[in-house]
This record gives structure tokens, C-alpha cells and sequence, in this order.
């Protein structure tokens, strides 16, 4: 004969029906987007992996301010690697105010990925990187205009090198947007002006360093040998390479976080679960109490009524997977997409994703209803009948006050009787809106820190020249800059620029002379540096030390900078005494030959970082705010209507004795208003706090400075998206209150 208890579970299904269905929503959606988070990462980090060795990525690259002879590149090669001219041409697009990048064929390293349309086979033909046309809009057979000349696109690509966007690997973050990078046939490439010609060297070991300490042993001994054959002015390794390695880096980071918030996702679940488990087992006293003393087992018992949650979660899951590999994986791999220039990916099957997102969130539950279910079912029959199921047979009130508000009194009970269910609350609170807030506060902070950029620039250009040249535009103000690199710091090693101006700068207010700097608000705020400390760093290629003591701050808050007296400047860098290669003007020189100008800084420059973080991080902001409200509502909603369930015989007895459905609700769901409110406030402020740290930790990682600010008008956002979605809950809940009995408080009397 079949188990007659089967007959029940329909039954327990439709009476519990919302309480299944906010669990089933709840692991739905934890499991589809974690899911699908990880199944995008696995595939796209195996097509990048996969990238190395099928598109020959180089082990490093050096550059030369002018073309080396053969004889310079067989000494080199001589180290125990193959070198390979891939040189470039910079040009600014007259139609997209951007700048393009453009290489001549890659045959041998640095393959290209072909996304669509064709290579170049004729002059004025350009491949171009396939983010860099969808952000432009730029479709085959559209042209783009440089130095009077039109190109015409003829496909899209992935730049093997160039995954990510870094038109300089000091750059705190790349840009897709204002930098692009395109490739023609070496026969055009030799047509195009050399103006801006970059004599870059890739390199391939014949013997691949093992780790990244062998690599940077041989780029050391690399670069000695480099410095003695030519004028080196660059040198980066595979290992250092921000345009190859980042995309790696932020896979590998994306996947621990994402790890990490699906455990805390499982353990406020897991808190919920026991609370619910306990409130059905509440419920259900007298029925399995009836059935214990029928006859049924401990052991039948439990896993009766494990049956109706596992069965919920095991649905949840195989649809959350479904999910997962479907939509949400192509979700999360566009975001990527919009991102990082990758080769084309398959869709691989990740069994690390399922059983961190499926199995063991079910084997958690499995092991949580289990304990619960065992514990209470030790109590004996008479007690389930008597609803005696406490760890105490005799509780005694805690008194209060007589001389408090009796309403004040009753909800001071309320509270006092459903602590846990309240300190869950509290939890999934602090969750939820540490989701939104997070969600909420990056575009204001990239905004701020825009805004501080521009209000902050010393000149609206800065022109780095390759040599002294006069100019005549008298608002220009001569300096002199340079760049070395920290050392022994806490950080990543990174570069910090010098800078050499007149002691009387229109620009730059020097907080110090002589032989004291002045150092940026950034370098201030990131290494924590202050008046009278001493500063090390060293010359990247030779290892030279300089010393330099702190004597003031200049308000500039991305770059890592120094700033001193151009005399002083010259002095320490043995240069002439009114030596200069550099520019500061509000208004653009014109008189100066192109080919004279290393680089022009702009605004567009120095905004780079908050414009590409708005760009590849908004859309992925926007899931974190709205799964923090959805996380919120579902927990709230839970919790408060167990609260409700479990005093159904009290509100009822209330309503026996007279008082309204509004009365009531002031008892009962005002009760778990006021929590939900207080817990909102509390939260804020701690929160913003955790934020901050989670903010620098992130950040320092990275070159340059990215400054954590949260303004009011966004706290006030999370309090009212928390208070609007907490009504609307308790709009539903007041509707609960209303369906209950007035004979729901003679059942059970003993």
C-alpha cells in the first residue's frame, strides 16, 4: 500500500503555497545568476586562455625611439628569444574625436581573431577592434577620417594583445571608447604619415619562463641588454602587460567575489530555512503528534516533511540552471563583452558552477531540514498534541513596566517573542541594502570623481615634447616632466609622474620649495603619505634610486604625482639648468610641428577612468540594485508573515476581545514596520563605512587613485527603495491579518 502521508503533500503544498514559492523564487534566482555569472566566466576565460598559444601572444615588448639595425636585433635574439617588428601609427579621428591606433599585418605574433567582414587587402582598407566600432557605431563599409585621409572598414577584430583597451599600461583603467586600435596592409601602413610612428619590438622566449618570477628575472636581464643597443624609452612584459593580463586578472577576482555572495546569499537562506522549518513544525503540532502516536516513526516523520522543501528547492534548481545556460549566461558574457575585446567563445559545460550553485546549496538545506526536523521530532507524542514543543515546559514572561503605554507594552512582546525571526530580518536587511547601496553609489562616485578631475586640471592641455622648442604662444607655460616608479611599496609597483614647474607657477601652487615636493592629494590618500615623511622610488629600467621629502599637498586626486621646483627638478635629473619638455596652456599651441610633441593631455585623458567604468560597470550596477530590492521584499515578506502565522492565535484572541483589523495591524505589522525601519538606519551608516574598505582594497590594486565618496541624496535612495519595498509588503501582509479566524484562538486551548 502506498504511504498515506503522500496524500498530505499536496495539501502542505497548497497551504504553505506562498511560503514555497518566495523559497523557490528566492534559490531561482540566486542559482540562474550565479550560474550563469559563472558559466560566462569559465567559457570567456577559456577562449582567453586558449588565446596565448593559438594567436602567439608575445612575451613581452620593448620600444625604441628610433629603428634598431639587424645587427642590434641578433644581439638581442642572441638572449634566447625571437623578436618582431610590430610597429604602430597613432592619428586622431576627425570624424569620432578619438584616437586610432594602427598596425601594419600580423602574420606571426600577435595574431588576430577575424569577428567579421575581411582582413585588408587593399589600400585605405582598415580591420578595427570590434569594441571600438560598436561604440562608434561603425559598421563595414563605414569610413573613418584621419590626416585627411579616409579609411574605409572592411571588418572587425580581437586583437590577441589588446584584450583590453590600454592605450598605456600606466593608465589606472582602459578606454574603449576615446582609444582604438585598427589594422591595414603593411604596404598602406608605409603610405600613412610617420608623424606619430612608434618603434615597437614584440618578443618570444624560445624557452617560456615557468611563473612570473623567472619571466621577470629574464626581462631584467632582458633590459640591461636592451639599454645597451638603443634608446630605450619602453619596456613591458607579458607578465606586466595591462592590454593582456587585466582581462585574466578581473576574471579571476569577478570569480571569487561572485563565490563568496553566493555563500552569504546561502547562509541568510539557511537562516530563513530554520525559522520556517521551526514555524511548520509549530503549525503542525497536533498533526504530527496524532500521527506519532498512530504509530509513524521518528524517521518516517522527518522525511515526510522533508519531502515538500527539497522537491521545491530540486525544481528551483534544475530551472535556475536552465536559466543560468541560457539567458543569464549570455547576459553576463555580453557584459564581458562590452568590456574586453576577446576571440570568439563556446558555451562549455562548468561543473565547478553547478555544484557551487546546485549541489552544495542543496546539500546545505538537505543537512539544515534534516538537524531541525530530527531534533524536534525526539519530543514525544503528548507534547506535539499539547503544542508543549519549547526546549522549556515552563517560560516565565519577562516584566516590564506598568507604567509603560500598554500598545507600546503588547509590541515590546511581540518583539521579545520573535527575536530570531527579527535578528534574521535585521541580517537579510544588512545584505540586501549593502547590495543596493552598492549598486546605487558607483555612478554618483564616477561622477564626483569626473567632476574633481576637471575642476582640478592645472591646464586644459599639457603638451610632452621629444625635444625643447620655442613656441609663441605666451600663455604657454614651460615644465618639465618625467616618470619613475615606486619601490619596495605596499601596493603593486606603479609609475608616478615628476613634475618640474616655475616657483611662481600659474598652474601648479607649490605647498614646498628647495628641496621639498609637493605631492598629489591622490598620493596623499593612497599611500598615506605626509609632511616630512620621505618618499623612495627608482628609475624603471637602471634600478637608480631618488629620495624625496614631503613638504605639501597639491589638490589632484587621480594621479599619482610629484611636484617640485623646475630648477630642482633639473638638478636631481642632471639636466641643463633651464631645460624643459613640457607645455601648460589653457588655450591649444598651434605653431609647434606634430612630430615635435610626444603627447598632448586633455580632459579626455584625465576623465578616462570614471567614463569607462560608467560604460562597462552601469548595466551590471543596475542587476545589483534590483536583485538587492528583490532579496529585501522576499525576506522581509518571509519573515514578517511567519511572525503573523506564529501569533495567529493571539491576533485572534485580539479579535475576540474587540480591537479592529487597524488596531491590529498597529500591534502586529507596525511591530515589524518599526524594525524593519530601525534595522534600514542602523544599517546605512555601517555600511557606507564596510563599502569604503571594500573600495580601497579594490582600487589600490589598480595605478592611480579612484576616490570613495557617497553623497546624501544616495542614502536617502537605499532608505526610500527599502521603506517603498517594505509598504508594499506590508500592504500584502495587512490582507493576511484580515483572513484570520476568530476560532483560530479556541483551537489547542489546554
Amino acid at each position: 500500500m502506498r504511504n498515506p502521508l503522500n496524500k498530505r503533500l499536496p495539501r502542505e503544498l497548497k497551504g504553505e503555497f506562498s511560503k514555497y514559492l518566495i523559497i523557490f523564487l528566492f534559490f531561482i534566482i540566486t542559482i540562474s545568476l550565479v550560474s550563469g555569472f559563472l558559466v560566462a566566466d569559465n567559457s570567456l576565460i577559456a577562449a582567453y586562455d586558449e588565446s596565448f598559444e593559438k594567436y602567439n601572444i608575445e612575451d613581452g615588448n620593448f620600444e625604441y625611439a628610433e629603428e634598431i639595425t639587424p645587427e642590434d636585433k641578433e644581439t638581442i635574439e642572441a638572449e634566447g628569444l625571437t623578436v618582431y617588428n610590430n610597429y604602430y601609427k597613432e592619428f586622431d579621428t576627425e570624424d569620432y574625436t578619438s584616437n586610432l591606433r594602427i598596425f601594419g599585418e600580423r602574420h606571426e605574433v600577435d595574431k588576430l581573431c577575424l569577428l567579421t567582414g575581411e582582413l585588408p587587402s587593399a589600400d585605405g582598407e582598415i580591420a578595427i577592434d570590434r569594441l571600438y566600432g560598436e561604440n562608434h557605431k561603425l559598421e563595414i563599409g563605414d569610413t573613418i577620417k584621419i590626416k585627411d585621409t579616409e579609411l574605409t572598414v572592411c571588418g572587425t577584430v580581437a586583437f590577441s594583445d589588446y584584450s583590453t583597451l590600454f592605450s598605456d599600461n600606466s593608465d589606472l583603467m582602459f578606454d574603449n571608447d576615446k582609444f582604438g586600435i585598427g589594422t591595414v596592409t603593411d604596404e598602406y601602413y608605409k603610405k600613412l604619415s610617420d608623424v606619430h610612428e612608434h618603434y615597437v619590438y614584440s618578443w618570444v622566449y624560445d624557452n617560456k619562463p615557468s611563473d612570473d618570477k623567472e619571466a621577470k628575472d629574464k626581462a631584467n636581464d632582458l633590459m640591461k641588454v636592451l639599454a645597451a643597443n638603443g634608446p630605450l624609452t619602453n619596456l613591458v612584459p607579458e607578465y606586466t602587460n595591462q592590454a593582456i593580463i587585466f582581462t585574466g586578472n578581473d576574471f579571476g577576482g569577478d570569480k571569487n567575489a561572485i563565490t563568496v555572495f553566493l555563500y552569504a546569499l546561502i547562509v541568510i537562506l539557511a537562516f530563513v530555512f530554520s525559522i520556517t522549518i521551526s514555524n511548520t513544525i509549530t503549525k503542525e503540532a497536533c498533526v504530527i503528534g496524532t500521527l506519532r502516536a498512530s504509530g509513524y516513526s521518528r524517521g518516517e516523520m522527518v522525511r515526510h516533511y522533508m519531502i515538500v522543501p527539497m522537491v521545491v528547492l530540486l525544481v528551483a534548481a534544475l530551472i535556475g540552471n536552465i536559466l543560468g545556460y541560457t539567458f543569464f549566461q549570455e547576459f553576463f558574457a555580453d557584459l564581458y563583452l562590452h568590456s574586453y575585446s576577446l576571440p570568439t567563445y563556446k558555451v562549455l559545460w562548468t561543473p565547478n558552477a553547478f555544484v557551487l550553485t546546485t549541489i552544495v546549496p542543496l546539500l546545505i538545506m538537505l543537512l539544515i531540514n534534516f538537524i531541525m526536523l530530527s531534533s524536534k521530532m525526539r519530543i514525544s507524542p503528548l507534547r506535539f498534541i499539547r503544542r508543549d514543543i519549547g526546549k522549556k515546559t515552563k517560560k516565565k514572561a519577562f516584566k516590564l513596566n506598568t507604567k509603560i503605554n500598554i500598545m507600546t507594552r503588547f509590541r515590546l512582546r511581540v518583539i521579545f517573542q520573535n527575536i530570531p525571526n527579527y535578528v534574521t530580518i535585521f541580517v537579510g536587511i544588512f545584505f540586501a541594502e549593502f547590495i543596493i547601496l552598492f549598486g546605487l553609489v558607483f555612478s554618483p562616485m564616477l561622477d564626483n570623481f569626473k567632476d574633481e578631475i576637471v575642476d582640478s586640471m592645472f591646464s586644459k592641455y599639457q603638451y610632452v615634447l621629444k625635444t625643447p622648442v620655442e613656441t609663441e604662444n605666451s600663455k604657454a607655460e614651460k615644465a618639465v616632466i618625467t616618470s619613475l616608479e615606486t619601490y619596495k611599496s605596499k601596493f603593486k609597483q606603479e609609475d608616478v609622474s615628476i613634475y618640474g614647474v616655475e616657483p611662481d607657477s600659474r598652474f601648479i601652487k607649490l605647498a614646498a620649495h628647495g628641496d621639498k615636493v609637493t605631492i598629489s592629494t591622490a598620493y596623499n590618500h593612497k599611500f598615506g603619505y605626509e609632511v616630512g615623511d620621505v618618499i623612495t622610488l627608482q628609475e624603471k629600467y637602471t634600478g637608480k634610486k631618488y629620495k624625496f621629502t614631503v613638504g605639501g599637498f597639491f589638490d589632484y586626486p587621480s594621479t599619482i604625482a610629484i611636484f617640485m621646483d623646475r630648477e630642482q627638478f633639473n638638478k636631481v635629473f642632471d639636466n641643463d639648468a633651464d631645460y624643459y619638455n613640457m607645455y601648460m596652456s589653457n588655450s591649444e599651441i598651434t605653431d609647434i610641428d606634430e612630430k615635435l610633441i610626444a603627447s598632448t593631455i586633455t580632459e579626455d585623458d584625465l576623465t578616462k577612468t570614471s567614463r569607462q567604468l560608467t560604460r562597462s560597470m552601469g548595466d551590471m550596477m543596475v542587476i545589483f540594485v534590483i536583485f538587492g530590492v528583490i532579496v529585501f521584499v522576499l525576506i522581509i515578506y518571509l519573515l514578517a508573515k511567519i511572525i503573523i502565522e506564529k501569533n495567529a492565535q493571539s491576533i485572534s484572541m485580539t479579535k475576540i476581545l474587540g480591537y479592529n483589523n487597524k488596531e491590529i495591524n498597529r500591534l502586529y505589522i507596525h511591530t515589524t514596520s518599526i524594525i524593519t525601519v530601525l534595522s534600514l538606519l542602523i544599517c546605512l551608516p555601517v555600511m557606507n563605512l564596510i563599502l569604503e574598505k571594500v573600495f580601497v582594497f579594490v582600487f589600490s590594486a589598480y595605478p592611480g587613485w579612484l576616490e570613495y565618496s557617497c553623497p546624501p541624496i544616495t542614502m536617502v535612495k537605499v532608505l526610500s527603495l527599502g521603506i517603498i519595498s517594505y509598504f508594499a509588503v506590508a500592504f500584502v501582509l495587512t490582507k493576511k491579518t484580515k483572513k484570520i479566524p476568530l476560532d483560530e484562538a479556541l483551537k489547542n486551548v489546554e
